[in-house]
């Protein structure tokens, strides 16, 4: 007859990730002709729950290569972006009480730019993300525990000293050389 346990751990209480969409513009110091590159560095984030919502804040550098002078001189401008991401708190199970939680959010597809174009002497440029989140916290497995003796067997002996002995000297042999 079995009975049950309860193990108490830490799991993965919740589990989403979202793809995150973002618009902006800089203004460069002289009038852009064409676009040649623009690429995202030193992506920072974190997360914390609020409610029943997770605010995601972080931050990176856009570096965008443009041509200017009717295309006769190169120039970059740089711009630190800074955001702030409101998600539903994942749930796979809506049953658990999360005392003490842990909110970790993973970069899933780093931020890169997808779309730049020129707009009034003003560059725009629409930057991408991926974002994955995971709440971890205190949950209970249950298991079944079988209902029996302490897994001990008694050990008999079945010969005793004298007869250890006595084995032993059967097994020596004596030659002299």
């Amino acid at each position: 007859m079995s009975t049950y346990k309860e193990i108490v751990t830490k799991a993965v209480l919740g589990k989403g990730k979202k793809i995150f969409t973002n618009t902006d513009s800089v203004t460069p110091e002289i009038l852009p002709s064409t676009v040649l590159g623009c690429w995202v560095i030193n992506h920072n984030f974190s997360g914390y729950k609020q409610d029943n919502k997770i605010i995601i804040e972080g931050n990176y550098d856009v570096n965008i290569w443009y041509s200017c002078l009717n295309d006769t001189k190169t120039e970059v401008v740089r711009k630190n972006n800074s955001y702030k991401e409101v998600v539903s708190a994942p749930r796979l199970n809506t049953n658990d009480q999360i005392d003490n939680e842990q909110i970790i959010i993973r970069s899933l597809k780093e931020p890169s730019c997808v779309k730049t174009e020129i707009e009034d002497g003003k560059i725009k440029y629409t930057i991408e993300k991926e974002l994955g989140v995971e709440i971890v916290g205190d949950t209970k497995v249950r298991i079944a525990a079988e209902d029996s003796d302490d897994g001990w067997e008694n050990i008999v002996d079945t010969i005793d000293e004298d007869g250890i002995q006595k084995e032993i000297d059967n097994e020596v042999k004596e030659e002299i050389f």
